[in-house]
């Protein structure tokens, strides 16, 4: 039996117990892909990452992500969680200001914010945004059902649409606060409505506009029991693509882009704030750059023996 370390790491947080778990492999070299899918799965995180040497001259690391049940080319909270095991491990020190890794949708580069030698903030780049199908109206009341809500809670003003930066989301607007808390997703009555548009089970992001004691510009709960994530914590993939739909259908005002925040996992009790940057073009509104930021603390190491 061979020991293999990890490092535990709870993202989009500066507390422990809060944010989104994360279980990082700093050293995977030896592991096959078929392993790593058995590892994510007995760690049972929403996401485990194993960190390899880089494939190619314009990265720094090759990095692969894997939920319990399948691999992602992209995620936002092992990319920013695992920014900070390698500054950890002092794999990148406070003479950098960007670390670019190789991931399976391709080299995604990270800001870095340092104090002193300590990492307290990181950026991820995000793919410019693709915005996908809309379900029309007469859905709408499937899609309540599915998440168990009235249908009058779900927003007249903008569509439930899909949106990727890399990883498509189904994202349902909601008037309150008190409606986003009340959902109970259901995959099995959400699969006609996928299955009419031609989509996939996708991850459903819901989320809502309305103010509250906080900074929060979207509160927000995530759905993903495909992945094998029956709810997310904090999730930086769909978190990017939230932003470029509030920017293209005018939810937010112009200085309002860059930042913003969603307050997500407060239903589960581990509140998250993940950061969201948006850049248009000042010349026809064409939105330019998509990151998503956070910070993540280190709550446990441990080591697997296989």
């Amino acid at each position: 039996m061979h020991g293999h370390r990890y490092l535990h790491y709870d993202v989009f947080t500066r507390h422990p117990l809060a944010g989104n778990q994360l279980a990082v492999f700093p050293e995977a070299t030896g592991l096959d892909p078929t392993l790593m899918q058995r590892i994510a799965l007995e760690m049972a995180f929403p996401e485990t990452t194993f960190i390899l040497p880089p494939e190619t001259g314009d990265t720094d690391v090759r990095m692969r992500i894997f939920t319990p049940r399948r691999e992602l080319p992209l995620a936002g909270h092992p990319t920013i969680g695992s920014t900070f095991a390698l500054a950890s491990e002092g794999v990148i020190g406070p003479d950098r200001d960007r670390l670019v890794f190789g991931l399976g949708i391709g080299p995604t580069p990270v800001s870095l914010e340092w104090a002193g030698d300590e990492l307290t903030f990181a950026w991820m780049r995000q793919p410019l945004p693709e915005f996908g199908p809309l379900i029309e109206d007469e859905d709408r009341g499937g899609v309540a059902a599915a998440l168990g809500i009235d249908p009058g809670a779900v927003t007249t003003g903008l569509p439930i649409q899909v949106v990727s930066c890399g990883l498509p989301v189904l994202f349902v607007p909601l008037e309150t606060r008190r409606a986003v808390d009340a959902v109970t997703f259901e995959l099995a009555g959400m699969r006609p409505i996928f299955a009419r548009h031609r989509l996939d089970d996708l991850p459903v992001f819901i989320f809502s506009r309305e103010t509250g004691h906080d900074d929060a510009t979207a509160y927000s709960r995530m759905f993903a029991p495909a992945f094998g994530i029956p709810e997310d914590p904090a999730t930086g993939g769909a978190s990017g693509p939230l932003g470029a739909y509030l920017v293209h259908h005018g939810a937010v005002s112009p200085e309002g882009t860059a930042p913003m925040v969603s307050l997500q996992g407060v239903k589960m009790g581990r509140p998250s704030r993940v950061h969201i940057s948006i850049s248009s073009s000042s010349k026809d509104g064409d939105i330019t750059s998509v990151q998503v930021g956070g910070a993540a603390v280190l709550v446990a190491e441990g080591e697997l023996y296989l």
